[in-house]
């Protein structure tokens, strides 16, 4: 190739200087395409026009394309802020309509960002980077307060149990403590009213407020229940004809106190009361006060109930609904049963599926005490985690407060599902000491961790072994990944931790990466002039190849984003490579052909139009006319392929051999003149001192090859090959013939299939006309086999196919299913001990008569076919 710069085409024709090659810093006149867009990038970091853009582009599009890729791109940026910024403004008002929305819609909120993001609005710029911090604030700011909600009620839930936990203790206990109790619970209602006072409560999520009533309605039920059972027990305390409290334990302590027995054993027959005492027993139970407290609190809200019901707006888990529960609760114990079956009906109505059962409450809590007895009584090897066992007790305590509403409590069934679930309890504590410890042990392996790579950092800091640095890297933050688990709020302080530390030590190999991106960019560049190069120089490519390769092995790159750079450097060069090959074989194509290679042509042209037609006779004569051509006898392939010229031929042969032979000049030759020896063809020179016995021809005197037919390896003549053919008739009968087999091996699998289906069709109807012949079958099926078939299928069904199937699936090399496999290793088994019995490879014929002959069902059916799949094909 020559040195001489290249001349543009261009400047050929018109010498003078190009209008815009002053404003582009002589882009138009620069000599290589890499010099031209080296003055495109200078020229386009002036930041020049959209007007001048586009003049550019359409004026270097004709010339170099590679270079007026980067004047489109930037054509493209500018598009596409334009549009960014369009999105920008539509965003920004629904952002400010949002902002503004009272009340705030916060899935809205949430929704804006992604859709946003969706759209293509540019999130991290001015406004909309504003407007997003603006929603996220108001979304965590309400999220936070729900969550203040779910606390406020499990507070509240923990306070009734405080109460509850109470009125099983002695009545002085629970005086001791009244005082701080009144605190907790004037200071929950404290906080309660400052999260309903607060600014963003009309935009909380609508099923937070009604939890937070009812948890209040029912704290302020149960506390004013507990304050006027303390007052009664301290006034029963103080006068021994005050009416005795509700509260059992209370009661039955009152009653030691003024020398009565307790209830329980007032009510048995054994040990019957003084006489004196049994008047008085029936005041001790209730005041008929007290009744009717209870039964005015749980009348007024079983009527508010009623009529939310009644104004269809009365739902499961309502406020009013769960006013009435919390009056259950309170009051449920002093009712009669009219008025619980009006609770429950009401309740019902309402859309509570369980009501009020009162009468199962002791069914109930005798489950959750086996419930709770089952969570340490578990099978070997069936044991509970800590944490499924803390969610299991967390559960059985909700439900037996359920059952405590509007029941009279179980004292002894309470004791032993206490006892239960507090040793229960000593696993969870002991799964969250083991917690704690794995969580110790993670957060000081994840500080040495961080410590390890600011040292390391500090190390290579000097080091150029970039792939060792990546390797490091990697490893860091896989053994960061598998530091072991700890809680999400350690956790956050430590990431930051560990990016820093990893941004310290990934900064070298950023740079140097980045640095290598523009390398690559650059070679691209070269690739893409040298691929648009008229003459390819093969010389540049290989040193530019080398090149590349030299800056992957320094420099690592993320594989896919290398993948990449690497396909954009090898398609420039690739697309030149397959130019020059085309062009080379266009001119291959020019090469005149022989009449050889055209008649093989034709023949292979016609072996395509047979692959086409789907006949296997056809395509079976087209291959053996093919196969003809290329031996040279042209006669035998132009009958086979087109018939219609043979009478063509046949006078064209006529003619020939109409014509006298030429008659060869009679030679002196060297041979054997002994009566019916056959001499050599062609004359033979005088032998002169030093020749070869054999002339210098070989072994065969011909052609150089080892022709020694008769030898004592008793090897056949070869068979006589035609001439040499051209390259598109090598290529076209090559392809011609791989098209045929598959051609055929497609048809062969079509016709086995049909076949198959037709043989498992006869079976079910049991009609020996249908099966297939035995030319249909293949050649694997004699007439023997075929017959024993037609007879099975005569005949009505009888025997038992087990064996003979399974002596099929061992023919046949198939899996069989799992039901039957120990009957298949026991007849393996018998058959190792019957030495002298045919294999099933041999005797399938006649146990696919036996299946034949045999009842159909599904599965027998399915096993068949599988079978015989492989058995014909074989």
């Amino acid at each position: 190739m020559s040195d001489a710069p290249e001349v543009s085409p261009a400047s050929a024709k018109n010498p003078e200087q190009h209008p815009l090659d002053v404003l582009t810093g002589g882009a138009f006149s620069a000599e290589t395409s890499g010099d031209r867009a080296s003055r495109i990038r200078d020229w386009l970091a002036t930041q020049p026009s959209v007007e001048q853009l586009q003049d550019v582009l359409k004026e270097l599009s004709a010339r170099d394309k590679s270079a007026a890729r980067a004047v489109r791109e930037r054509l493209d940026e500018i598009r596409r802020t334009k549009d960014q910024e369009k999105i920008a403004v539509e965003w920004a008002e629904k952002a400010q309509a949002l902002l503004v929305a009272s009340p705030f819609n916060a899935a809205d909120a949430i929704a804006w960002q992604r859709d946003a993001a969706k759209a293509g609005a540019p999130l991290s710029r001015e406004p909309l980077s504003q407007y997003k911090a603006q929603l996220a604030e108001r979304v965590k700011a309400i999220e936070e307060l729900q969550h203040r909600v779910q606390v406020q009620r499990e507070v509240a839930v923990l306070l009734a149990q405080r109460i509850e936990v109470l009125s099983t203790k002695p009545w002085r206990d629970a005086q001791a403590v009244l005082d701080n109790l009144r605190a907790d619970v004037a200071r929950w209602q404290e906080q309660a009213g400052e999260l309903t006072g607060d600014a963003n409560w009309a935009s909380v999520d609508g099923r937070f407020p009604p939890q937070l009533e009812a948890a209040s309605a029912q704290l302020i039920l149960v506390w004013d229940a507990f304050q006027s059972a303390l007052a009664l027990t301290e006034a029963a305390a103080a006068d021994e004809a005050a009416p005795l409290p509700t509260v059992p334990v209370w009661a039955d302590e009152l009653r030691v106190a003024r020398g009565l027995p307790p209830e329980a054993a007032a009510a048995e027959p054994s040990k019957p009361a003084p006489a004196g005492r049994s008047a008085a027993q029936p005041k001790a139970k209730t005041s008929p006060e007290q009744v009717a407290a209870a039964s005015a609190a749980l009348t007024q809200a079983l009527e508010q109930l009623q009529a939310e019901t009644a104004a269809g707006e009365s739902k499961a888990g309502s406020a009013a609904v769960q006013a009435v529960r919390a009056a259950i609760k309170a009051h449920g114990r002093l009712v009669d049963d009219a008025l619980v079956t009006k609770v429950h009906e009401a309740l019902l109505a309402a859309g509570e599926a369980e009501g009020w059962p009162r009468q199962n409450a002791d069914k109930l809590r005798e489950e959750l005490v086996a419930k709770a007895e089952a969570l340490l009584n578990r099978p070997e090897g069936q044991a509970l985690g800590g944490r499924k066992i803390q969610e299991s007790l967390r559960s059985l305590r909700e439900q037996w407060k359920l059952a405590d509403q509007g029941s009279a409590a179980n004292h002894a069934l309470w004791k032993k599902f206490d006892e239960a679930c507090n040793a229960a309890h000593k696993v969870v504590e002991s799964w969250h000491d083991k917690l704690r410890t794995e969580t110790t042990q993670s957060k000081a392996q994840r500080l040495a961790l961080i410590e390890e790579i600011k040292a390391w950092a500090a190390q290579q800091a000097a080091s150029e072994d970039l792939k060792g640095a990546a390797r490091a890297l990697r490893q860091f933050a896989e053994r960061w990944r598998e530091s072991g688990h700890i809680g999400e709020k350690l956790f956050a302080e430590l990431q930051p931790q560990f990016k820093q530390a990893m941004a310290l030590a990934e900064a070298p190999l950023h740079a140097a990466q980045k640095a290598s991106l523009q390398r690559r960019h650059a070679m691209i560049d070269e690739a893409t002039a040298l691929g648009a190069a008229p003459s390819l120089r093969i010389d540049a490519v290989k040193a530019l190849q080398q090149r590349w390769q030299a800056e992957a092995q320094a420099v690592p790159l993320d594989r896919k984003h290398e993948q990449k750079l690497w396909d954009a450097f090898r398609k420039p060069l690739d697309e030149a490579f397959n130019r020059k090959g085309s062009e080379r074989g266009s001119r291959a194509a020019a090469v005149q052909l022989s009449d050889h290679d055209r008649r093989v042509l034709e023949a292979s042209q016609a072996v395509e139009a047979a692959n086409t037609s789907g006949d296997v006779q056809q395509i079976r004569a087209a291959v053996e006319a093919l196969e003809q051509a290329l031996r040279g006898r042209a006669d035998a392939s132009v009958n086979a392929a087109q018939p219609e010229q043979a009478p063509v031929a046949a006078a064209g042969s006529e003619e020939s051999q109409a014509k006298p032979a030429p008659v060869r000049p009679v030679v002196a030759v060297r041979g054997d003149d002994r009566p019916g020896m056959k001499k050599e063809e062609g004359g033979a020179r005088a032998a002169r001192p030093g020749d070869r016995r054999d002339g210098g021809r070989g072994r065969d005197g011909r052609d150089g090859r080892d022709n020694r037919d008769n030898g004592r390896f008793g090897r056949e003549p070869r068979e006589e090959r035609g001439p040499r053919l051209a390259d598109p008739a090598f290529r076209a009968q090559r392809e011609a013939m791989e098209h045929a087999q598959d051609a055929l091996r497609k048809l062969a699998a079509q016709a086995h299939g049909e076949a198959l289906t037709q043989l498992m069709a006869a079976w079910e109807s049991r009609d020996a006309t249908q099966i297939p012949a035995a030319q249909q079958l293949g050649g694997r099926v004699s007439a023997q086999v075929r017959s024993a078939w037609s007879q099975a299928l005569a005949q009505a069904p009888k025997g038992d196919a087990g064996e003979a199937l399974l002596r099929l699936e061992m023919a046949a090399d198939v899996p069989t299913p799992a039901e039957h496999l120990s009957a298949r290793r026991a007849l393996q088994l018998q058959l190792l001990t019957r030495r002298n019995d045919p294999a099933p490879q041999e005797t399938w014929g006649s146990d696919a008569a036996r299946v034949l002959a045999s009842a159909r069902d599904d599965a027998t059916a399915r096993r068949l076919q599988n079978v015989l799949k492989q058995l014909l094909r074989k």
